[in-house]
């Protein structure tokens, strides 16, 4: 009997042609909403594309979880701390998550960090009053970036980073060597590092052990002209502590495209405090994601069925 995939009817539309001449074999079969399930015997293999995860589509995945065999799911996004990818392995499912957003989400670190450093609020406030108006700025050349969570998307801000001429000091846990830095340390050594950082990055996990890192003490320890930016999880970041800290002159700003309850209720004062930014979890929005999540599920269901070792298969 021949495997059976669950998509979304739009994964198929626009990714079928992609993915069967990788995959030949398989039967890609479009979740009917209205059944609740698809057609026919259930699937063996399930892809949570961008669509299904964007739209938050819960009776797909409803049914994907409780589809009986199902062996393997891939996921386009590169977390899997909340509750669905929680059932799949305590399912004993076989889930792979997908580091395809690490380009959009690097260049949108970049281009937040450049529009603080040169101050372009500046030029837009004077062109709206058709003012000629000249101000200094500040380059990112020589400055000190510390990227929290050096793994895909930690990587390849780092590499953004260095290109400009940024000296980089990552953190990360268990180091492989690999990481394209100028130092890398433990999170011990976390906090002396704070003091000399222009800019920190948040790049790391989400979960219990990462819960408010970001605190009162973690901000206090920031230069006061320090940029953050957060694009892990709005977890990280005690956000009164945020606030408080920012009305205090220490650190400068504040890139949010997380934040802890999502979407943002009106009331929070992130929304108008002069020296946040804040972005509805779209950071990762490059159109180059889809492509290579397309090719990395077709790349990962032909090494499932030769009997190959997955790429970035979570270890529950």
């Amino acid at each position: 009997m021949a495997v059976r995939a669950q998509l979304s009817t739009e994964a198929i539309g626009l990714w079928e042609p992609r993915i069967r001449p990788v995959v030949p074999e398989v039967e890609l079969v479009a979740f009917d909403p209205d059944l609740g399930r698809i057609p026919g015997d259930p699937p063996e293999v399930g892809w949570l594309s961008v669509d299904v995860l964007r739209n938050a589509d819960k009776a797909f995945i409803d049914a994907l979880i409780a589809a009986e065999p199902l062996r393997f799911v891939q996921s386009a996004g590169a977390g899997y701390d909340t509750w669905h990818y929680q059932q799949l392995l305590a399912r004993g499912v076989r889930l792979c998550t997908a580091h395809v957003n690490n380009v959009p989400i690097a260049e949108f670190v970049v281009r937040e960090v450049l529009d603080r450093f040169q101050r372009a609020d500046r030029w837009r406030a004077a062109q709206t009053a058709r003012r000629w108006e000249h101000h200094e700025w500040r380059e990112v050349m020589g400055s000190t970036w510390l990227v929290v969570g050096v793994g895909a998307i930690g990587g390849a801000v780092a590499e953004r980073a260095r290109a400009f001429g940024a000296h980089v000091v990552g953190v990360r846990r268990t180091p492989d060597g690999t990481e394209p830095v100028d130092e890398m340390i433990g999170p011990d050594a976390m906090a002396d590092a704070l003091p000399r950082a222009d800019v920190v990055v948040l790049t790391l996990p989400g979960g219990d052990t990462t819960r408010h890192l970001v605190d009162a003490a973690f901000l206090g320890a920031m230069r006061p002209d320090a940029v953050l930016v957060n694009v892990a999880r709005g977890s990280i970041v005690d956000e009164h502590a945020l606030v408080a800290a920012l009305d205090a002159g220490r650190p400068d700003f504040a890139v949010l495209d997380v934040v802890d309850e999502e979407p943002l209720p009106a009331e929070s004062p992130l929304w108008s405090h002069p020296r946040v930014v804040v972005t509805p979890h779209s950071s990762s929005g490059g159109h180059g994601r889809f492509a290579r999540g397309a090719d990395l599920f077709a790349a990962n269901l032909r090494r499932y069925l030769d009997g190959e070792p997955l790429a970035h298969e979570v270890r529950a």
